[in-house]
């Protein structure tokens, strides 16, 4: 699917500024909706929604429909009477440039059950919506809450170790967790209806001025997951209820061991013979939270690195055979064409070149990846096709001043000559020469445009990172300025208050 001319910012909504220690979907977010519409930008591309997994990292989430918690605005809860003033008063140790989640994720969750507990003590308002988001989920939400309710009353052990009953879905022992956790499962209900609401009021709030969502959807799932747990029967599971292979990649240009993620494989013979429905009713709903989904590691529906689960690195995987074709036609007679953005980066074979085109699906070009090779790098603006997405970098490179002033010399001399450019600004000649290449979008992070070399995340690294923020100090009238001229003059959004 081909997209309109347009560009927009990556930026995470956690990386916001707010009072309560981690951006949400609060006041912040509304005024970074107007930054973004009076610098011309017509899309805001964010991380997945999901709650966050080991490492912080939004791609390890334990459903994969529920939100993030801790994106829930505070603010709003004290609005509808949920919660008091005195409730709302920041942890005296929240930093305002990085998130400290086991102190946000301590103070956040008990002014959640303190709001829910008041909402549910009151049965005159809201409870008709509420119950009305319950129904209307209840595909999802049902076994995402009791899977909840069971993850704490069991301290968060994985849900192999749970009582065997509960582990294998005994349908006696399950009717009876939910009669005794009924208290808890409404608790994770609310949570996920206050997220859910909010999040819809503040994707229309874009919408209409003009700003579209691209979503985030990773193509694995968490083993500690309502997913994996409600669907043993979907994954490449062993008879312990443990996963006998792992999701990863091999050695690459981030580590040289290759990057063992952990995810539990999908037994994709099963999928294919229930029609892919679950993978339908998964975009299904990303696609009614989001304007376009870009898909994470695109490259493993042609083919996966399959891992033993005993293995320590991703060294000693395999390349196994994806779903390919079948998957998105399933898909697409379902649900029609879609805004679809693939992540192609990594090992990019034949079959997946085939994947792409035959659904003429846009893939991924980063810049900070142009200048280690020759002029025929297909990551040099000079060999894109339109039907392509541009990045300075995505959330796992490093910000532009920090990979160049890490990169190798030759690398940095390649750059600023074909950039034109003596690299005091490598940030702003990324951004440009990403907005006046062919490519259909054209996407810069937020840490380009304000100039900071503050990283989102290192790939193989499980700590310290997904903790950056900004303040609205470090965001001046020019960067608003810049950043509308350079994208008006390149064709990407209206050209009425450039002056000439």
């Amino acid at each position: 699917m081909r997209f309109p001319r347009s560009s927009g910012i990556l930026l995470h909504p956690t990386s916001l500024p707010g009072p309560h220690g981690s951006g949400d979907f609060g006041a912040s977010a509304y005024h970074f909706v107007d930054w973004l519409a009076s610098a011309g930008q017509k899309m805001w591309q964010i991380l997945p929604l999901g709650g966050i997994g080991p490492g912080n990292s939004p791609y390890m989430s334990s459903s994969a429909f529920a939100g993030n918690l801790l994106l829930i605005d505070l603010d709003d809860l004290h609005a509808h009477g949920w919660l008091d003033a005195a409730d709302l008063l920041p942890h005296a140790d929240f930093k305002a440039q990085r998130v400290d989640y086991g102190l946000v994720h301590q103070y956040r969750m008990a002014r959640l059950r303190l709001a829910s507990s008041r909402f549910l003590a009151d049965k005159q308002h809201y409870h008709d919506e509420f119950e009305a988001f319950c129904a209307a989920e209840q595909a999802w939400l049902d076994d995402y809450a009791l899977f909840m309710a069971l993850a704490e009353k069991f301290a968060w052990q994985d849900w192999g170790q749970w009582e065997p009953g509960l582990a294998h879905r005994d349908k006696k022992a399950l009717m009876k967790a939910a009669v005794d956790l009924a208290d808890e499962i409404e608790f994770w209900c609310f949570c996920q209806w206050c997220f859910f609401r909010q999040w819809r009021k503040l994707k229309h709030y874009a919408n209409e001025r003009g700003i579209q969502i691209i979503g985030d959807m990773p193509i694995f799932i968490a083993y500690q997951s309502a997913e994996v747990w409600s669907r043993q029967d979907l994954f490449e599971l062993g008879d312990d209820n443990q996963p006998t292979v792992i999701a990863g990649v091999p050695p690459d240009y981030f580590s040289a061991t290759g990057q063992r993620w952990g995810n539990p494989l999908y037994r994709w013979q099963t999928h294919e013979q229930e029609g892919y429905a679950w993978w339908i009713k998964r975009i299904r709903m990303t696609i009614e939270l989001v304007d376009i989904v870009r898909i994470d590691h695109f490259r493993g529906f042609a083919g996966y690195w399959e891992i033993p689960a005993a293995e320590p690195t991703a060294i000693h995987g395999r390349w196994m055979p994806g779903p390919g074709e079948k998957l998105f036609n399933a898909i697409q007679g379902a649900l029609g064409t879609l805004p679809i953005i693939a992540e192609d980066l990594g090992v990019v074979t034949p079959d997946v070149v085939a994947l792409l085109e035959k659904f003429d699906l846009p893939g991924m070009r980063i810049l900070q990846f142009a200048f280690g090779g020759d002029t025929d790098n297909p990551y040099l603006p000079h060999n894109y096709r339109n039907n392509t997405v541009v990045y300075g970098g995505t959330h796992d490179n490093d910000t532009a001043i920090g990979w160049f002033d890490s990169a190798p010399q030759r690398e940095r001399t390649f750059a600023c000559k074909y950039l034109r450019t003596d690299g005091r600004e490598i940030n702003w000649d990324l951004i440009h020469a990403a907005s006046e290449s062919v490519a259909d979008i054209s996407i810069h992070s937020f840490q380009d445009v304000l100039g900071l070399g503050y990283r989102m995340n290192l790939p193989g690294k499980a700590d310290g990172y997904w903790e950056w923020r900004f303040s609205w100090e470090q965001v001046g009238p020019a960067h608003a300025e810049r950043l509308y001229e350079i994208t008006a003059l390149h064709g990407r959004c209206a050209a009425d208050r450039l002056r000439f």
